[in-house]
């Protein structure tokens, strides 16, 4: 299918879910689309994703940079269907220097599993502050505004399809909003153009049993939407999961 085929069916389905839902037609933000096949944009010159580590190895910008034992840049697929964005390394990602790499980080490979992801193959793996606060504690603002610029460079030149945010603090951080996850979760937001599905941080799924069904509606959401952009990937989870 065109790229310009796909935009005709998203717009008509679309202009069809609201009038069937209250008559009206809701404004919305474009989204952009690729024809089948066709191979994706390519990174902007002049910068990289090795770059993007040395700087954050060298930075100093704010004061987890005195406390941290390694920074923790992400990991990944270079050109990812999805970036997964958490909040900050914890005390085990610390050590290791990568990401999502304890318990909750186990959870989170078994959940982009479920819809044929994996940090090695499509996906890109990286948080919001790239050094641990202390004592695990939320990112300050001006933490998360020392890192921004990295996270910024890093989306730049990965070019996601989708950006899936997993907790409170991403989608806050990347939408500029206060609203809850609870409010925020479920539904698709644009971050440079991009799409972008919030959802629950897996370490809430293992304190809390009841919201791995909402999580699983969401990574659903996250599965049609990836099938929509991308025909290989659609055509590989039919395939695989006898959709």
């Amino acid at each position: 299918m065109t790229a310009e085929q796909k935009k005709y069916v998203a717009a008509f389905l679309d202009i069809t879910g609201d009038y069937l839902r209250n008559g009206y037609k809701t404004p919305r933000e474009a989204l952009s689309f690729m024809d089948d096949g066709a191979a994706p944009p390519a990174p902007p010159a002049g910068d990289s994703l090795e770059a993007v580590v040395r700087d954050i190895a060298a930075c100093a910008a704010c004061r987890l940079a005195q406390t941290r034992n390694k920074s923790v840049p992400g990991e990944g697929a270079e050109r990812p269907l999805v970036a997964v964005v958490g909040e900050a390394p914890g005390a085990q990602e610390d050590d290791w220097g990568a990401p999502f790499v304890g318990q909750a980080g186990q959870l989170l490979d078994r959940m982009l599993g479920a819809i044929n992801l994996s940090r090695r193959r499509n996906c890109f793996i990286l948080n919001v502050v790239k050094c641990r606060p202390p004592a695990n504690r939320d990112p300050l603002p001006e933490e998360a505004a020392a890192c921004e610029p990295f996270l910024s460079r890093q989306i730049n030149l990965l070019q996601p399809r989708v950006i899936l945010c997993v907790g409170r603090v991403p989608a806050q951080t990347l939408l500029k909003s206060a609203v809850g996850i609870g409010k925020l979760r479920g539904r698709f937001f644009l971050y440079a153009g991009i799409p972008l599905l919030p959802t629950f941080h897996p370490s809430a799924l293992l304190r809390d049993q009841s919201l791995k069904r909402p999580a699983w509606e969401d990574l659903k959401i996250l599965r049609d939407k990836l099938m929509e952009l991308d025909g290989a990937y659609a055509l590989e989870t039919r395939e695989s999961y006898a959709l």
